[in-house]
C-alpha cells in the first residue's frame, strides 16, 4: 500500500484529470477511485469529503500553474520581455490538446455559489496572478493600473480560448499588451511629470 503522500499524489493526479476534463459535479468519488487505483476507503481516509479533494486539487493546480508561468517568464531578460512572456506562455497553454480553460473559473462556475471555500480559493488564485503581473509591469517603470488592464486581457484570452478552441486569443492579447505598453511609454516621454 502506498504511503500517505504517494497515495494523495495518486488520487490528486487522477482527480485533476477527471475534474478538469469532465467538470467537478460530473465526477463522483467512484470515478476517482477507478482512475487512481485506490480503494474508496483509502480515498476517504485521505480526503474526508469530495469538497476536501476539490480544494486540494485547486491548491495543487494553483501551485503548479503559477510555478510553470514564473519558470517560463524567468527565461526572459528585460522587464518588457518578461511582461510579454506571460502572453506567450498563455499561447503554449492554450495549445495543449486537453485545454479546457481555467480550472478556477470552471470550479467557481460550478461550485462558487455553494462552496465559500472554492470561491475563496478562486479569488486567491486570481489575486496572486494579478499581483504577479502587476509586479512585472511596475518593474518596467509603468504604473500598476497598466498591470490591472493586462490582467483583464489575459483573463479574457483564457476564457475566449476555452470557448473557441483556439490559441489565437493569446496572440491577440499579446499584441494588445504590446500596444498598451508602447502607449504608456510614449505618454510618459511626452509628459514625464505625469504620475510622479
Amino acid at each position: 500500500m502506498p504511503d500517505r503522500e504517494a497515495a494523495q499524489d495518486q488520487a490528486l493526479r487522477a482527480a485533476e484529470k477527471l475534474f478538469y476534463s469532465h467538470g467537478i459535479r460530473a465526477v463522483g468519488m467512484d470515478a476517482v477511485r477507478n482512475a487512481s487505483g485506490l480503494s474508496l476507503k483509502r480515498l476517504y481516509q485521505l480526503f474526508p469529503s469530495k469538497e476536501a479533494l476539490v480544494l486540494q486539487f485547486l491548491s495543487r493546480r494553483d501551485r503548479q500553474w503559477r510555478q510553470a508561468l514564473a519558470h517560463y517568464v524567468d527565461t526572459h531578460t528585460t522587464p518588457e520581455e518578461r511582461v510579454i512572456a506571460v502572453f506567450e506562455w498563455l499561447h503554449t497553454w492554450f495549445s495543449e490538446p486537453d485545454y479546457r480553460g481555467c480550472a478556477f473559473i470552471n470550479s467557481f462556475g460550478e461550485l462558487g455559489g455553494t462552496s465559500p471555500e472554492v470561491a475563496a480559493q478562486t479569488r486567491r488564485h486570481k489575486q496572486a496572478f494579478r499581483d504577479y503581473l502587476v509586479t512585472l509591469v511596475t518593474a518596467t517603470g509603468r504604473p500598476a493600473t497598466l498591470g490591472d488592464q493586462l490582467v483583464l486581457l489575459a483573463e479574457g484570452a483564457i476564457t475566449t480560448a476555452a470557448i473557441t478552441g483556439t490559441a489565437q486569443p493569446a496572440t491577440q492579447a499579446r499584441d494588445a499588451a504590446r500596444l498598451l505598453m508602447l502607449t504608456y511609454a510614449q505618454h510618459n516621454q511626452a509628459h514625464p511629470d505625469v504620475g510622479q
